[in-house]
């Protein structure tokens, strides 16, 4: 029996990786990128392969760029239990939108997932509403410390997750010891919220309610950051267990982590806020809506930020995408929630740094997608090359306006972001070989598949 093959070139655009650009064809071949090379439109003409017929769809993207479909690994897309926030449909949507392709989504949910039957309910849960691939994180706690080195290798489990700082329920290891018990179980690169329990608390117990947000730098101080993230590494060189340092948030932390170089033991996370905002501006313009944790800081922690992403001291940017309402953001200080949504605008923010001449868009391939597959081998994703998924982001360089709120798909109804003047926006996000959102709508319906 004749078998269809589905076969989609990407004609004319330039191919973006982590080794440069350069003026290309993407032929895929039933999801899979099958070639990359120039002038491939005779491979690319309907005809007989392997004995099948098969059929190409051509898509002329001449003056765009195309890129790997993006990975972000820090994501909170709030189901179960907080889905008036956000739930898996629509995060996965805006992050569809914003040519995310695979997301690895965090524990912190009501329920917390923190067991294998949490994570499978999440994995049922995205079956059929899903828009993009994805994985998702399991919560380490004292109680379930010694079982993580087997959950951390269930279908769909993107692997351990630490905070070390306050979180949600049980979701805390703030102690040395536990912390410890806790890498030893296990092989596969952790990540970590690495901020001081014990001097976050010292620190609150002195807020009065109704203070102004522009304390929170100052609250949750470079001092608490600095300090769980030395404990961290201390404790990754004693285990040799792989650790993943998320939304580095410090000068400090920059020059510990260049101090230290521990090579792959160590890899570490910017997020677009802590590279794009800065305090007091941000607080002043912006108020609650920018309060996250750990806090947006002064243009020096920025500035080494950014230099530590050139450098690869920093690896990857993930949006630490973290909805909550207009109202909840609202609440008086410290009340209110600390998040900043952010899946659907890291890439087009990154392309802003390329205008600015900061990063070169082979960077941008590298710390949103290639660099992120390889922290936490995702050997299918991640680069543009045959063999890998076909999954594709193709952005126009020619749109240069504000960024528009009716073009962001979270529930959340607000972004820092709307208004910055755009250099390049992603105009179509193909995921294993077909199109998933053009021209600001979704195509089809949802397929996301576990990546793991």
């Amino acid at each position: 029996m004749e078998t269809t093959r589905r076969r989609l070139l990407v004609r004319g655009g330039t191919v973006v990786r982590p080794e440069g650009t350069e003026q290309a064809d993407v032929l895929c071949v039933d999801g899979i990128i099958e070639t990359v090379g120039p002038d491939l439109g005779a491979t690319g003409k309907d005809g007989d392969v392997s004995g099948g017929k098969s059929t190409t769809e051509v898509m002329d993207v001449s003056g765009k760029l195309v890129f790997a479909g993006c990975i972000d690994t820090q994501v909170h897309f709030r189901e179960p239990g907080l889905e008036h926030k956000e739930d898996l449909a629509s995060g996965s949507l805006a992050a569809i939108a914003g040519g995310v392709t695979t997301f690895f989504e965090m524990p912190n949910t009501k329920p917390a997932t923190t067991s294998p039957e949490a994570l499978a309910d999440k994995l049922a849960r995205a079956g059929g509403r899903v828009w993009a691939d994805h994985a998702f994180f399991v919560g380490a706690t004292a109680e379930n410390a010694d079982s993580l080195g087997e959950w951390e290798n269930l279908p769909g489990c993107a692997g351990v997750k630490i905070f070390m700082g306050s979180s949600t329920g049980s979701l805390l290891v703030d102690d040395d010891v536990t912390l410890e018990r806790v890498l030893r179980s296990g092989t596969r690169r952790v990540p970590v919220h690495a901020e001081d329990e014990a001097r976050l608390r010292e620190r609150y117990a002195r807020v009065e309610s109704g203070s102004p947000v522009r304390i929170h730098p100052h609250v949750r101080d470079p001092e608490a950051a600095l300090l769980a993230t030395r404990r961290l590494l201390d404790l990754a060189e004693k285990t040799h267990r792989p650790v993943h340092v998320l939304h580095v948030s410090t000068l400090e932390e920059v020059a510990l982590l260049r101090e230290r170089d521990l090579k792959g033991l160590v890899t570490a996370e910017a997020t677009p806020n802590h590279l794009f905002l800065h305090a007091p501006v941000c607080y002043e313009r912006y108020g609650s809506l920018v309060q996250m944790n750990p806090p947006v800081r002064s243009r020096d922690h920025q500035d080494a930020i950014r230099q530590a992403v050139v450098d690869s001291v920093i690896h990857v940017v993930g949006s630490d995408h973290a909805p909550h309402t207009l109202a909840e953001k609202r609440q008086p200080y410290p009340s209110c929630p600390s998040g900043i949504p952010g899946v659907q605008t890291t890439l087009a923010l990154l392309l802003t740094a390329v205008r600015e001449g900061w990063l070169r868009l082979e960077d941008v391939g590298r710390i949103t997608s290639a660099a992120h597959a390889d922290i936490y081998g995702i050997d299918k994703k991640g680069r543009i090359e045959p063999g890998r998924d076909a999954d594709l982001v193709i952005v126009d360089p020619t749109i240069q306006e504000p960024l528009r709120l009716e073009w962001l798909r979270s529930k959340t109804g607000f972004s820092p972001f709307v208004g910055t003047l755009t250099h390049g926006w992603p105009t179509t996000t193909i995921l294993r070989g077909e199109v998933a959102y053009e021209a600001h709508a979704p195509s089809g319906k949802p397929r996301g598949l576990p990546a793991f």
